[in-house]
């Protein structure tokens, strides 16, 4: 896995071993960031769930501001932080130890501009999250909420909670689906 595009592009990011994170591939991710470029410059970045920080790591060398990491995975957050120190971008970043939901409430910022969360395919955590982060002061009409997702997942909840699905791209095996509260 490597950076795609900006300051640290064709770095190769490490990733930890095993099946308990799944790195979003170079092709997936050079589709995403081209729809998300448009919002990253100057931005607060939350990577949720971020396995090896690749999408994060990403967002700050297309020009994010700052990235916050939040990783409960002790092997991927080795992978973090040496990342983090390979590609130049500790200064700007927060590594949170711990689980998505504790985490959350804890980041203080005026206003998250882009959120991306990839959590386990099928664990409901994505539905967990977006519960949270409607009731956070930095979650806001401009928050771009991206959750990565098995094809089959269905987001059909997300109006009831307060947000409107803007687009779903699909790829062969899974999609990412943007929201925003309305």
């Amino acid at each position: 896995m490597r950076v795609i595009a900006g300051t640290a592009r064709s770095l190769r990011l490490k990733t930890p071993e095993g099946m308990d994170t799944r790195p979003t591939t170079d092709r997936i991710k050079e589709t995403l960031f081209n729809m998300l470029q448009p919002y990253l410059p100057d931005a607060v970045f939350l990577d949720l769930y971020s396995g090896s920080g690749g999408i994060g790591i990403e967002a700050l060398s297309r020009g994010a501001r700052h990235a916050y990491f939040v990783e409960n995975n002790r092997h991927a957050l080795t992978c973090i932080a040496e990342n983090l120190q390979f590609t130049r971008f500790a200064d700007r970043a927060t590594v949170l130890k711990q689980d998505v939901l504790s985490a959350l409430p804890g980041i203080h910022e005026k206003e998250a501009d882009v959120i991306f969360m990839d959590p386990p395919y099928q664990s409901g955590y994505e539905q967990q999250a977006l519960r949270l982060l409607r009731t956070l002061p930095y979650v806001t009409r401009n928050t771009l909420i991206v959750t990565e997702a098995a094809l089959d997942t269905d987001f059909s909840y997300v109006k009831e909670l307060g947000f409107a699905v803007e687009k779903e791209k699909r790829y062969k095996t899974n999609k990412h689906v943007f929201c925003r509260i309305f």
